[in-house]
């Protein structure tokens, strides 16, 4: 089974058109800060395309070339989210090749990274990796569960086609998911008790496929 690449190579779906030129790449990337902004300030319902294009300073024509509307400019502000938690792991858990990862370290950089953007990252508190919808926000965890195992299978010496493997990983995203959610709901920094608790969780179902893969 082919397995999704660290970064996606094609660009989001709900980009009506790629940018192709530099120029063009930085407007797309003004207005998706602008859009992140935005959310932070009114939350999604009150997210319009006309806002966004006001606070990125481009006409609204501009943010039109790109999306349809404010759903799929926020389907792309959760890719390039998903993009940019992976790029801190990969950069968190870079290290010698010759040296095994420990698998435990690992999985705290991925709960660590997590916290880091929930706590800095503008938007991301209610555009994660998905837009707010339920349906959707189940196939986005499907989604992070196989980039993460994608990501570290190399570093850990696993078998990324192993569907056994990919369940493990999925079960993990979404419990961590729901403690995480109410570790934010307790706190709005993430409740420290609760982010302990699901760490240890973490580790205590995945020893089962990935002890001795790393430190073991």
């Amino acid at each position: 089974m082919q397995q999704p690449n660290p970064r996606p190579a094609t660009p989001p779906a709900s980009l009506r058109r790629a940018p192709v030129q530099r120029r063009s790449a930085q407007r797309l990337a003004r207005i998706l800060d602008a859009c992140a902004e935005v959310l932070e300030e009114t939350g999604y319902d009150e997210l319009s395309t006309r806002a966004v294009a006001g606070r990125a300073g481009v006409p609204i024509g501009s943010v039109y070339r790109f999306f349809p509307n404010k759903r799929a400019m926020a389907e792309a502000l959760a890719r390039r989210n998903l993009d940019a938690y992976a790029d801190r792991i990969t950069a968190r858990l870079a290290g010698p090749a010759d040296r095994p990862l420990p698998w435990r370290r690992a999985m705290d950089v991925v709960v660590d990274e997590y916290l880091a953007m929930k706590r800095t990252v503008p938007g991301f508190a209610l555009v994660e990796f998905t837009v707010p919808a339920p349906r959707a926000a189940r196939q986005a965890n499907y989604e992070v569960a196989d980039r993460l195992r994608a990501l570290l299978a190399g570093p850990l010496g696993l078998d990324a086609a192993d569907e056994r493997l990919r369940t493990a990983f999925l079960v993990g995203v979404e419990t961590a998911d729901a403690l995480l959610q109410l570790a934010f709901r307790s706190d709005p920094a993430g409740d420290p008790a609760i982010v302990t608790e699901t760490k240890e969780l973490l580790r205590a179902y995945l020893a089962r496929y990935l002890d001795g893969a790393g430190e073991g």
